[in-house]
């Protein structure tokens, strides 16, 4: 049976979404437009695969700072491989992805072995990858792909993009993995109660260290697609996007104290985002008064699930 409070946290989300629908339907022309609906879905795709590994961080009490610099990282890296080294797609994609688990193996070493805090060491590795990415390309973007390559973020499955396809399979993996397996009531259980997850036998620096991989994994098929979509490889890919993600799960109930949240609530915080961000480029607002928007929201629902976590308590 599923509590109450869930569902009203549930609801509310939802209300959120559709109250910002409605605004947009009646103040930015053409907005529900099928044509204009599909490209808010494959806009907030890239956004959404990297949500879901930012959820199993958050739900153990974690932060990432880091996946908008490894983003561009790994966009560098697999076009550098592609177009200067002659690598196949298909290897320079897998070596992109091994360089991102690596460095999500790093953060949560450095945080579990080393004991530094999430929030300095994922800052840390955010501000290393960032200068490293300008390093590999010299700030010079790179292009010339495959025209197979680029079906990846540009192609479709019928009238459904592939991206979207994607980021459907991510979160039902993801949900599977949270609501299914063992290691998702781990990272429950870390979040919820690190110590009482520790005297009951689990390997708490494991799980940390394998939520931390997660996270960069998804982050990396993510700069993939986007390098596709682009079609050009730059380091400044990436910036502020790790600021929207997290914004975009927290916003669908996940707590930043951990153990609380769940996958379908982070997929209506990840619409929310796309609906936000579409209908003020719609409405020709402002780049800047878009970051305050941004910011504003991100600070509300971090003093909702504060207020709601003191409430409960």
């Amino acid at each position: 049976m599923v509590p109450v409070s869930k569902f009203r946290g549930q609801a509310g989300i939802l209300a959120v979404l559709f109250a910002l629908i409605a605004y947009f339907a009646v103040t930015a022309d053409g907005f529900l437009d099928p044509e204009n609906i599909l490209n808010i879905v494959r806009q907030i795709s890239m956004l959404g695969i990297s949500a879901v590994g930012m959820t199993f961080v958050i739900l153990t009490a974690g932060i990432d700072l880091s996946v908008g610099s490894l983003m561009s990282l790994v966009n560098v890296v697999c076009a550098k491989l592609m177009v200067e080294a002659g690598f196949h797609p298909v290897w320079a994609v897998l070596i992109s992805l091994v360089l991102a688990c690596l460095v999500g193996l790093i953060n949560g070493l450095i945080i579990t072995k080393a004991r530094v805090p999430p929030l300095i060491t994922t800052l840390g590795m955010m501000i290393t990858l960032r200068g490293l990415s300008y390093v590999i390309c010299k700030g010079i973007p790179i292009w010339g792909f495959t025209d197979r390559f680029r079906l990846l973020g540009q192609g479709y499955v019928g009238i459904v993009p592939v991206p979207v396809i994607i980021m459907f399979v991510m979160f039902a993996i993801g949900w599977v993995f949270l609501n299914k397996t063992v290691y998702g009531r781990y990272i429950y259980g870390v979040g919820g109660n690190e110590e009482a997850s520790r005297l009951s036998g689990v390997d708490v620096p494991r799980i940390k260290c394998l939520v931390y991989i997660l996270s960069a994994f998804l982050t990396g098929v993510a700069a993939v697609i986007m390098l596709s979509r682009l079609n050009t490889g730059q380091p400044k890919v990436g910036t502020g996007f790790e600021l929207n993600v997290i914004t975009a799960v927290v916003l669908g109930g996940v707590s930043i104290f951990g153990g609380q949240g769940r996958l379908m609530g982070v997929f209506v915080g990840v619409l929310i985002m796309g609906v936000l961000s579409n209908g003020m480029i719609s409405l020709d607002i402002s780049e800047y008064y878009q970051q305050i928007i941004r910011g504003m929201v991100l600070l509300g629902a971090v003093a909702f699930d504060n207020l709601s976590r003191s409430k409960k308590n």
